[in-house]
């Protein structure tokens, strides 16, 4: 056991929706946006022609995984040259979520798919560069404004899973001396997220989610925003 285990659940229901997901969206050239170390390399490979990996250089993770350097705002490659992306847990460590919705949708083809996965209830994290955390209407909203068309969008858990989770990570805070030694708090974490899986399967009260799954097309205009018709300068 060891601190892999306090977020077991969370990643294999991530994991689980993925594999649902990918075979019917994604195929030929594959953007991961924010990739990280591509957590779903293993994943993508059978629908995939090539796999890019982009992340900025100052990044916490292991870099070894980084195909091109770049950021969400501007992404090293040719405008609709690519016909799948992903971008898990990434847009809520930036600053303008809106202007990087656009740079994907700039380099995807048209009808090319993306799939986000986006916290809504969740801790700080990846200090300081953590900066929103997102509702469904919410999400909506910045989707379409950047031009997607919205093809799906779950909620990932409902209340037990999300209180479940934080509850873990909460008690991990004193996983210390004996605690550590005797392995009390990995145990606990255990039965918490088990008990929480069962809970959510009874009530899945999902205004209570962790994270959503979006899945959204390229179509051909970009929608317009609240101001920017008829000539108005309102700041967005």
């Amino acid at each position: 056991m060891g601190k892999g285990i306090m977020n077991i659940l969370i990643h294999w229901i991530l994991e689980r929706e993925m594999k649902r997901y990918i075979p019917i969206y994604i195929k030929g050239r594959l953007v991961d946006i924010g990739c990280g170390e591509k957590p779903y390399v293993h994943l993508m490979k059978p629908y995939v022609t090539e796999h890019v990996g982009i992340d900025f250089e100052e990044t916490q993770h292991d870099k070894s995984m980084i195909d091109l350097f770049g950021t969400a705002y501007h992404l090293p490659v040719e405008s609709s040259s690519f016909d799948s992306a992903i971008c898990t847990a990434v847009l809520e460590h930036l600053e303008e979520p809106g202007q990087a919705l656009r740079e994907c949708y700039r380099v995807l083809k048209r009808g090319g798919v993306a799939i986000y996965s986006v916290p809504f209830i969740w801790h700080l994290h990846e200090e300081p560069r953590d900066f929103y955390r997102f509702s469904k209407y919410g999400l909506k909203y910045l989707f379409e404004k950047a031009g997607f068309e919205i093809v799906d969008l779950k909620a990932l858990s409902g209340f037990w899973i999300t209180f479940g989770q934080m509850l873990v990570y909460y008690l991990y805070r004193f996983n210390l001396g004996i605690f550590r030694w005797l392995r009390i708090i990995d145990i606990l974490g255990l039965l918490i997220q088990t008990f929480s899986y069962l809970l959510d399967k009874l009530d899945k009260a999902e205004q209570w989610t962790w994270m959503y799954l979006i899945v959204v097309k390229k179509v051909d205009t970009p929608a317009i925003g609240p101001g920017e018709a008829h000539g108005s300068s309102a700041t967005q």
